[in-house]
This record gives C-alpha cells, structure tokens and sequence, in this order.
C-alpha cells in the first residue's frame, strides 16, 4: 500500500507590534497572515486574519507553542515550559481552532487574554502557530516489477506549513530600557552590513527599529525594521544591512538609533555615536 508522511513543519517568525501604525503580513507557502505580532492588555482583545492566496482550498489549525530567542535572535522550541509560559497558555483564548478557506478567501481569528485574579504584573508570551493541514492522499497499491519484486511500502514526503507570530500579554505598567554597543563596519557573504549588540533590561520586551545614520546623508545608510528583544535575552547581536540606495563610503561617524514606534508616534529607545573604520 502506499503512506503518507508529513514533513517536518517549516516556520516564519515576525514581529510588528499590534499598536504599530501598519502592521505587515507574514507568509509562506499559499498562507499570509496579519499582523505578525499580537500584544494584548488583558482587557481588549484582537484579530489576527488568514488568507488563503493559493489556487486551490485550504485546510489550517491554529494552535500555541513556546519558543525561546537566542541572542542572535533566532527563535528555538521550547520543551519544558516555565510556569510563565504555562500562565500565558492558560490565559490565551481563540477562535476557530480550524478554518478552510477557499482560494483568496480571508477569515479572522479572534484572540483575547483573561487573566486570572491574583497574577502578577508582568510580561506572558506563546507563539501561535497557524499550520496547514495537507489534504488526504488516496491509497493506491504499490506495482511490482516484472519479476515480482519491488512489493512494499511506498512514502511519499508531503511538506507541512506553518506560520508562527508572538502573541504577547502585558499586565501593569511595564517599562524597559535599552542600550547599544560595539558598532562595527563588516561584511557577511560579501555584503556590506553595520554589527552591533542591543541591550535590553526590564520587565518587557523592547520591539522597534534599528537606523544608522550618518551626517549629510537625509536617509538611514542602514535599516533593520521589525527587531524584538524578547525578555528572555540580556543582549543581541545583530548585523544591520548597507541600504542598497546609499551609495558612498559607510565609513566614519555615524549615529545608531534603536526606534520603537506606536500609533502616537515614535521612541528613541536608545543612541549612540560611533565611528565606523
């Protein structure tokens, strides 16, 4: 007879903050979701909208994970829960758990937070990860060879994929610093790129982007848009791409900002000067 076999699943990870000004969308395979990032107060609950940009219709669950950031702001599975994350799964609601959507159909999943009298202030965070689900494959009889042989199973590798954004609970009046250090010029894969570490210390994570700027020049010669500090990381090294516009010597002074932005407008979340060699 013949099986199936489900692939490992493939992830995408981002970032923009609900109150963003524009939330972007994340996608892979026939799947974008948005926005890419949830943050929630407890009290006031939000959408996340699914939309199927394939030809053909499509199964997806939802459902909530748990990851760590690395301080090279890679996102890991997590296999033993902290209380915390244990807390944030318990607090997290939503609806439809499933959806199938025609071709260039969109639905919403609601999400909310209800926390539990006497918890404590502060930051909760799951992954939710919204994954397709391939359709069934019919059985069909493996053929044998001309002798005879050749009887067995057969597999076939279906690719499973998924797209994960944070949802994240804030509970009390949570503030957070930032910090930058060791600006460098360097080059990764022969490309040009500003490496820094980005600090972070408090009860939240810090979410924003990160703009070099040099003097004379009217936009960043370097951006990184959509770089979270989860709480779990003291520092992250980051390498922040030449802008393929800017044209002239990167080299010299140059100011590095670390820019978190709301619908009210923006925050210097910290700056520094340096000299690039």
């Amino acid at each position: 007879m013949k099986l199936s076999l489900h692939s490992a699943i493939g992830t995408i990870v981002a970032a923009p903050l609900l109150a963003a000004a524009t939330p972007a969308a994340a996608g892979i395979g026939d799947l974008l979701v948005a926005p890419t990032r949830i943050v929630l107060d407890g009290r006031k609950g939000a959408e996340v909208i699914l939309n199927n940009i394939g030809d053909e219709p499509a199964t997806y669950r939802v459902s909530v994970e748990f990851r760590r950031m690395t301080e090279d702001g890679n996102l890991v599975d997590v296999t033993e829960p902290t209380a915390d994350d244990k807390a944030a799964e318990d607090m997290i609601v939503y609806a439809p758990r499933r959806v199938t959507l025609a071709p260039h159909q969109p639905q919403s999943i609601r999400i909310a937070a209800r926390a539990p009298a006497g918890l404590a202030d502060g930051e909760y965070r799951v992954h939710m990860l919204f994954r397709a689900i391939p359709p069934a494959t019919p059985v069909a009889p493996t053929p044998a060879n001309s002798d005879g042989s050749g009887k067995g199973v057969h597999f076939q590798l279906i690719p499973v994929y998924g797209v994960t954004i944070p949802v994240i609970v804030r509970l009390g009046n949570l503030q957070a610093t930032a910090g930058i250090a060791n600006v460098r010029f360097d080059k990764v894969q022969g490309k040009p790129v500003v490496d820094l570490d980005l600090s972070r210390s408090g009860a939240r994570s810090t979410f924003g982007d990160v703009k070099v700027l040099k003097a004379g020049v009217k936009d960043p010669i370097a951006i990184q848009k959509a770089v979270a500090v989860y709480k779990e990381v003291g520092v992250r090294h980051l390498s922040v791409p030449l802008d393929g516009a800017f044209q002239g010597d990167p080299r010299g002074p140059v100011t590095v900002q670390y820019v978190e932005t709301f619908d009210d407008g923006s925050h210097v979340l910290a700056q520094t000067d340096a000299v690039l060699r």
